[in-house]
């Protein structure tokens, strides 16, 4: 479960973030495909439309997350058409690790670690959402 010092870290360094949301979009997926090249194969429309759905997606769940049971319905869905896409249980380590590397170069300094646990702590609860909903979809 997320404690309310992880939430607040996370929606606060998450305002910050969102602020340059085009950049962190484009340093996220620019470390994605350096990190997992064959995911550059899932993306097949424009990158700038796929960028604004997560940056939206991100914003989203950040903002649920004082309420994780209004959000788990969205993750779910989304868990189901990732799948769809071919996006594997391992593929959410990879976009985990180039979401911590996008927040580490857009908060600088401010990415403490304990701001940085706490977004680990997130994600976890955010991947295993979805990769159970894809796993049973």
């Amino acid at each position: 479960m997320l404690t309310a010092t992880q939430i607040r870290l996370v929606q606060d360094s998450w305002q910050l973030v969102s602020s340059i949301s085009d950049k962190a979009a484009e340093l996220f997926y620019n470390r994605l495909f350096e990190i997992k090249p064959q995911l550059q194969s899932l993306f097949k429309g424009d990158m700038a439309v796929q960028a604004g759905r997560l940056m939206g997606m991100i914003d989203t769940a950040v903002k649920g997350l004082n309420n994780l049971e209004a959000i788990v319905p969205v993750l779910q869905a989304s868990g189901a058409r990732h799948q769809g896409y071919g996006v594997s249980d391992e593929d959410y380590d990879s976009v985990g690790e180039a979401l911590l590397w996008t927040l580490k170069q857009g908060l600088g300094e401010r990415f403490s670690p304990e701001v940085e646990a706490a977004w680990v702590a997130v994600y976890g609860v955010l991947s295993s959402t979805m990769k159970a909903a894809a796993n049973h979809a």
